[in-house]
């Protein structure tokens, strides 16, 4: 049973068919129990150096042993299901994740929505336990255990109208506004339903998206889907701050689990009544996805010297601190100026305009995938962030902030947003219940 009083309970786990059991700094690898460096190079590295270097020999000495080998702390991290909020919103970050959105079918209405949430959530109790799905399981991942597997179900805009639910569409679930920024898909924007997979093993991810897409059924389609990755656990010599594409250290300032207004920052109230009336009963302990596509122009930033590439983020590349000294979490000082009298963090510099301080308190979680889908025909690599971020209302999270980002963010030149969608995410769902209940039969 997932304790209550924490964003999420996470167990370990054992492999399948035995009978046992961090867009964020203080949400990916400092909260995670990694492999030891020691361990890696007397296990995995050893048998890296041995593939390196003895050619075809080699596969007959990585073959696996046929004693019983116990699971690594990677592939036993479970995380429960069940609980106050839905997992992957505090979970630390995965090494893999898939987002797809689905529309609800022509003739699919109510009925058939809670249907098909009732069997998502079934499917996603049992694979995030290490279970298989069920009796059409398709056995990608059977020799793996949980490995941190997440899935996050949220509904978008047009959910409402197509069940018949409009009085109970909230109304921080407005249509995100226009910025100048923009350069939209609408095809692989929005949707009726959203689905967050998140995993430390690749085929454990794609497992579980290949069941999510086959319980679907009839019910709805595929609207569109993307793929993500992050630095897998235990990849560096200590836990620390995920880096971008860029190179960037990604996520220092984000907001903590430890921190004393967290909850209000991310999650809409158990209570209703308290944020003014504005949230529907349903969405108790819930909170809201922006999900936007956003594809760095690599070739352009690599051109700039490293000067130039930590004037435009305001930090410096090596370590994330900012540009005024100190080390990754320093607070960064704004007024401070060279000898010249010119500020040293540059005033549309990206990590002084998204400060909270610097947007009347705007905070959000960033909880992001990179993604590198191939390069187009003039070999322009189509590379960026599959940017997520959580809060407990967008108009307050992370619309002020993108507005201010859009009047002058010296980013902006080298990424472009190419899809988006905003997700109402309900409350976990308590044991005999699936995410969503409480709207689909309230």
């Amino acid at each position: 049973m997932a304790d209550k009083s924490k964003p999420e309970a996470r167990v370990s786990g054992a492999p399948r068919g035995t009978s046992g059991g961090t867009g964020p700094t203080d949400l990916q690898d400092t909260t995670r129990e990694g492999i030891s460096r020691r361990r890696l190079l007397g296990t995995a590295g050893a048998t890296g150096l041995v593939l390196g270097t003895a050619g075809a020999a080699a596969g007959y000495a990585a073959a696996p042993s046929s004693a019983a080998t116990p699971l690594t702390s990677v592939g036993s991290e479970q995380v429960m299901f069940h609980g106050k909020h839905q997992p992957g919103i505090t979970t630390p970050m995965q090494a893999r994740g898939h987002l797809i959105a689905f529309d609800l079918a022509a003739g699919a209405g109510r009925k058939e929505a809670a249907a098909l949430l009732r069997r998502w959530s079934d499917t996603a109790r049992r694979l995030m336990a290490g279970e298989p799905a069920g009796s059409g399981d398709t056995d990608v991942a059977r020799d793996a255990g949980p490995s941190s597997l997440t899935v996050t179900f949220g509904f978008g805009h047009s959910f409402f109208a197509r069940t018949g639910l409009e009085k109970q569409r909230p109304v921080a679930l407005d249509p995100l506004p226009d910025f100048s920024s923009d350069h939209l898909d609408k095809n692989r924007s929005n949707g009726d339903l959203w689905v967050q997979i998140g995993a430390d093993d690749a085929l454990v991810a794609f497992h579980a998206l290949r069941a999510i897409q086959k319980d679907a059924g009839s019910a709805a389609r595929v609207r569109w889907q993307m793929n993500g990755f992050n630095r897998s656990p235990g990849a560096t010599a200590h836990p620390m701050t995920a880096r971008n594409l860029m190179g960037q250290v990604d996520g220092t300032r984000n907001p903590k689990p430890s921190d004393t207004d967290f909850e209000k920052r991310v999650f809409v109230p158990g209570d209703p009544g308290a944020d003014g009336g504005n949230q529907p009963a349903w969405m108790a302990n819930g909170s809201y996805a922006v999900v936007r596509r956003i594809r760095m122009l690599l070739d352009d930033w690599e051109k700039l010297s490293l000067q130039a590439q930590e004037e435009v983020i305001g930090r410096r590349k090596s370590d994330g601190a900012p540009l005024t000294g100190g080390t990754e979490t320093t607070e960064m000082d704004l007024e401070k100026t060279d000898a010249a009298g010119k500020l040293v963090v540059p005033i549309n510099a990206h990590a002084r305009i998204t400060r909270p301080d610097q947007n009347g308190g705007a905070a959000m979680v960033r909880r992001p995938f990179s993604y590198h889908d191939g390069f187009d025909a003039d070999g322009v690599p189509d590379a960026g962030l599959l940017f997520i971020c959580w809060q407990a209302d967008p108009l307050r999270g992370f619309v002020p902030v993108q507005r201010k980002l859009d009047r002058g963010d010296a980013l902006s030149q080298f990424i472009r947003h190419e899809a988006s969608g905003l997700f109402a995410v309900p409350g976990g769902a308590a044991e005999g219940e699936y995410v969503g209940q409480r709207l689909l039969e309230g």
